[in-house]
C-alpha cells in the first residue's frame, strides 16, 4: 500500500485507499452544474459516499483543502460552504481559547 501525504502536516491520506469512490468514474463526482441531469449525478455520488468508509477523512480534507468542486465526503458544494463556515468558525473558537 502506498501512503500519500496530506498537504496538512502530520496527516497521512491514506484513506483514499479505502474510498469506495476509488474504482468509480470521477465525473460522477464532479457533475457539470448542479440543476437538470446534474442532480441525478449529484444523488448517484452522495449514494456511494453513504457506503463509503472514508466519508469522514474525505469530508475533513475537503473542508481543509477548500475543495470547492464536486462531490466530497457526501456533501455536494453548497452543503460544503455552510459547513466550511461552521468549521472555521469553530477553529476560530479553538484559536481564541488557547490563546487565553
Amino acid at each position: 500500500m502506498t501512503v500519500r501525504r496530506s498537504p496538512i502536516p502530520g496527516r497521512d491520506d491514506d484513506w483514499r485507499d479505502r474510498a469506495a469512490c476509488r474504482h468509480s468514474d470521477a465525473e460522477l463526482f464532479f457533475p457539470a452544474g448542479n440543476t437538470g441531469s446534474a442532480v441525478g449525478e449529484i444523488e448517484a455520488a452522495k449514494a456511494v459516499c453513504r457506503s463509503c468508509p472514508a466519508l469522514k477523512p474525505c469530508l475533513t480534507f475537503a473542508l481543509e483543502t477548500n475543495q470547492e468542486a464536486g462531490v466530497w465526503g457526501g456533501t455536494d458544494e453548497d452543503e460544503r460552504r455552510a459547513l466550511r463556515r461552521v468549521w472555521r468558525a469553530g477553529a476560530r473558537q479553538k484559536a481564541s481559547a488557547a490563546a487565553t
